[in-house]
C-alpha cells in the first residue's frame, strides 16, 4: 500500500510507522489519520508483525494539527464531529499488537495525545516541547486523552497539564510517569527496537494480545471481579494450547521459546469480549 504522509516499513518482526511531513514538523491532517489507521490494520492483520513502533521523520514527532490543511474547520461536515486523533487512538485501543512510541522531538497537541493510547512511550532528550495545549488555543483536549492520560499519570498530574496547557520536557514527562525512558537521540530507536525485540522474541503472540486487551479494558472495570473472571477465562483457554506446552518446555530446557500460535487464527471465541459503546454517531 502506498502512503503519502507516513512511512510504513516492516523490519523483522517489527513494524515502524513514521509520521512523514518533516518540512512542517509532521503536522497532523485528516489524510494522516486515514493512513495511520490503514497502517495499524496492516500490522494487526500480519501474523509476522509482533510489535509496532511509532516515530516521526526529522526533528519533531508531531507539532500538532496542520491548520493550513483545514485544521479545526468543520465547514461542510454533517452530523456530530468526530476528531481525527480520537479515531486513531480508538483504533489503537483495539490493537492486538503492542504499540511503542519513540518520541524523537517536539510533541504538541495531537502529537502527544496520540501516544497516550500506546503501551510504552520512550522519548529523546531533544523532546523539549511537549504539551496538551488545547485550552490555550480555545479548544478542548482530543484523542481520547481525557480518558487515557489520567490512567497513565493520575488525575492530579493530568489536570495540571491539561488545565494549564503548559509545555514541559521529556525529563519532566519521565518524572510524571508519562515516559518509561528518556535517552539521547542516537539511542532512541535502538531502545525502542530493543523493547520490541524483547516482546517479539520471548512472548506468545496470542498471550500478548489477550494481556494487552485485558490491561486496557480492565481500566474501566467497576470491580476486580471483572478482571478475575476474564483472566480465568483466558487462562482456561491458554492451558489447553501448544503455546503453553512450548513455554513450559523452553523454560525447563533453558532455551528460547518458539511459539507457533497466531492472532489471525488462534484467539479464543471470547475475544473480543468488550461491548460496543452505548452511543451512536446519530
Amino acid at each position: 500500500m502506498d502512503f503519502d504522509q507516513i512511512i510504513y516499513r516492516v523490519d523483522g518482526r517489527i513494524a515502524v510507522i513514521t509520521l512523514n511531513r518533516p518540512d512542517i514538523l509532521n503536522a497532523w491532517t485528516p489524510r494522516m489519520m486515514t493512513e495511520v489507521i490503514q497502517a495499524l490494520d496492516l500490522a494487526d492483520n500480519d501474523d509476522h508483525v509482533r510489535v509496532v513502533i511509532f516515530t516521526g521523520a526529522g526533528r519533531a514527532f508531531c507539532a500538532g494539527a496542520d491548520l493550513s490543511s483545514g485544521g479545526f474547520n468543520l465547514e461542510g461536515q454533517t452530523g456530530p464531529h468526530r476528531d481525527t486523533a480520537g479515531q486513531a487512538t480508538l483504533r489503537m485501543f483495539n490493537m492486538q499488537k503492542p504499540l511503542i512510541a519513540a518520541v524523537n522531538g517536539h510533541a504538541v497537541g495531537v502529537g502527544i495525545t496520540l501516544t497516550t493510547a500506546m503501551d510504552i512511550r520512550i522519548a529523546s532528550e531533544t523532546a523539549t516541547k511537549i504539551g496538551f495545549v488545547f485550552n490555550r488555543r480555545g479548544i478542548v483536549p482530543e484523542g481520547c486523552s481525557t480518558y487515557f492520560l489520567p490512567k497513565i499519570i493520575g488525575i492530579s498530574r493530568a489536570a495540571e497539564l491539561i488545565l494549564t496547557g503548559r509545555l514541559f520536557t521529556a525529563r519532566e514527562g519521565l518524572e510524571m510517569g508519562l515516559f518509561s525512558q528518556v535517552v539521547p537521540p542516537e539511542d532512541l530507536m535502538p531502545a525502542a527496537r530493543q523493547m520490541a525485540n524483547e516482546i517479539a522474541a520471548n512472548t506468545s503472540a496470542v498471550s500478548t494480545a489477550l494481556a494487552r486487551q485485558m490491561l486496557w479494558k480492565m481500566l474501566g472495570a467497576a470491580h476486580p471481579m471483572a478482571a478475575h473472571i476474564m483472566e480465568s477465562k483466558c487462562l482456561t483457554y491458554m492451558f489447553q494450547t501448544d503455546d503453553l506446552k512450548e513455554g513450559a518446555a523452553s523454560f525447563l530446557e533453558k532455551r528460547a521459546p518458539e511459539f507457533k500460535m497466531k492472532t489471525s487464527t488462534d484467539l479464543p471465541d471470547i475475544y473480543p469480549w468488550w461491548e460496543e459503546p452505548p452511543y451512536t454517531d446519530d
